[in-house]
């Protein structure tokens, strides 16, 4: 988070060092081209003064040395020239070469000759290689008489706006750095409770109400925050035990009346008639009791799972280890077959409550609601899989830390070639009290695929329902019951996957 806060600050501090920059690069640029300017118009302001005294006289040696000298020392062509053009001082070869690269000398020595002096020539950009051309007339208004031209190479005065530019730049890069030295630590400073608050909702949101911020470190505001944060928690952990210490107490509770109602009414059994109604509205009494109690023993079993929020590797042959036997006597008993095909080795996140009560509980769905022949129970692992319900492996009480695979999960099948269930009925399967018109006189509360829906998402995993296996007949699919659980690696073999206090 803190690195996007930087993305943002750094490109304003650019743009600002940049803005500052580029005036003064552009100052110090015209301020080093006007110096040479201004040390070339000296320059020829004093060979035209010697010039117009040697020209009248008639002694030109000594200006003629001085030329030479001034071209040899500085490298830079000199030259007297009259009124038709001709070089009358000065290294004419070398003049006369620098001459034939600057197409604005004509017009500068034509102005120079009417009694102007001109403006300089060429461009003062650093990147352009034109040279400086300074012309000035020798004599005065129509006593013109010739004029000094000097040919200036600003090479090196380029290289010292160069030199001058890359200073202001490496200038400008400390404040640059010095914003990122400060403002990487800042800002995690700054950013570190909203990470926290962020993970603390993550973790919320799948089921962990244990979870808190960190309501010491951060500014003042975002302690305030977190401080209301783990109040609100306070309040909807308290709310939510309240509400399960309520199921479960009052499961508890109607079970001893309703004990007590049942037994008094299987007394009056031997004080019926043999025929009559009262045989129909004993038996009837009798199923309504029979079904409140599997309701309260429904309610207590959510209430004490649901209160368990912890969720731990295990090995998936260990769970069959333990059920397989059970389930293909409850099968046989019924009439069916139980075909198991699980590879071994598979190490999976188990849901609190136990892997091995929900596979019981899906397979006995298939052995009473489905009026099936056949039971399948599969598994198989798929890579780089992530639970929908999440959209990534290790839910509620996983994370990067954990040792969770992140990249695959264990999808666990159990299918039957029985009736099945709609598909418009399966979003409603997983509600709890639902019943499927068809199950109506089929014992069952309407609570187990719903609690073992919740089980496995808040092990951050999913449950859904598909297609079974074909009906013998042809006439369609049976019902089918998906696990996808985390994968865990064998180095975490001896890891609890609980939650970690931020």
């Amino acid at each position: 988070m803190h690195r996007r806060l930087l993305v943002v600050l750094v490109p304003l501090a650019v743009l600002l060092v940049t803005a500052l920059g580029v005036p003064l690069g552009v100052t110090v640029a015209e301020r080093e081209v006007q110096e040479t300017y201004v040390d070339r118009l000296n320059d020829v302001g004093r060979f035209a003064s010697l010039a117009e005294t040697a020209l009248s006289t008639g002694r030109t040696e000594a200006l003629q040395q001085e030329l030479a000298r001034y071209h040899e020392l500085y490298g830079i062509p000199v030259a007297v020239i009259d009124t038709s053009g001709t070089v009358l001082l000065g290294p004419a070869g070398a003049y006369e070469k620098a001459a034939r690269a600057e197409p604005a000398l004509p017009r500068i020595v034509t102005a120079a000759l009417a009694g102007a002096r001109p403006e300089p020539s060429g461009k003062w950009a650093p990147w352009d290689d034109s040279a400086l051309v300074v012309a000035e007339p020798v004599g005065r208004d129509s006593e013109v008489v010739g004029t000094v031209v000097t040919i200036s190479d600003l090479s090196r005065t380029r290289h010292r706006i160069l030199v001058r530019w890359a200073q202001l730049a490496g200038l400008g890069l400390l404040p640059l750095i010095a914003l990122v030295t400060v403002a990487w630590p800042v800002s995690a400073w700054v950013l570190r409770p909203v990470r926290e608050l962020d993970a603390a909702s993550s973790r919320i949101s799948q089921g962990d109400l244990t979870i808190r911020a960190d309501a010491e470190a951060g500014p003042v505001e975002l302690r305030r925050l977190a401080e209301s944060f783990n109040t609100m928690m306070d309040a909807v952990e308290n709310a939510v035990q309240r509400q399960r210490a309520f199921v479960s107490d009052a499961s508890h509770q109607l079970r001893n009346p309703l004990t007590s109602l049942r037994l008094a009414v299987e007394s009056l059994e031997p004080h019926l008639r043999a025929t009559g109604d009262g045989r129909q509205v004993y038996d009837v009494a009798v199923d309504e009791l029979k079904a409140m109690q599997r309701l309260l023993n429904s309610l207590q079993a959510s209430a004490r799972m649901e209160s368990i929020r912890t969720a731990s590797p295990v090995d998936l042959d260990a769970v069959l280890a333990t059920r397989v036997d059970r389930w293909r006597a409850l099968t046989a008993t019924a009439g069916q077959t139980l075909a198991v095909d699980v590879p071994p080795g598979l190490r999976l996140l188990e849901p609190s409550g136990g892997l091995g009560s929900i596979l019981d509980e899906l397979i006995s769905n298939a052995l009473r609601l489905s009026d099936a022949r056949v039971v399948e129970v599969t598994a198989q692992v798929v890579p780089g899989g992530t639970d929908a319900g999440h959209g990534r492996p290790g839910g509620a009480d996983t994370g990067p830390g954990d040792g969770a695979a992140p990249g695959g999960v264990v999808t666990i099948a159990v299918r039957d070639d029985g009736q099945g269930i709609d598909a418009s009925e399966r979003a409603q399967a997983l509600q709890r009290f639902w019943r499927s018109p068809r199950h109506q006189n089929v014992a069952g509360t309407g609570l187990g695929l719903a609690i073992c829906a919740d089980l496995v998402e808040a092990a951050g995993g999913e449950l859904r329902l598909e297609d079974g296996l074909p009906r013998p007949d042809g006439s369609g699919h049976g019902f089918a019951a998906v696990i996808a659980l985390p994968v865990v690696p064998r180095a975490s073999s001896s890891d609890t996957l609980a939650p970690s206090p931020l």
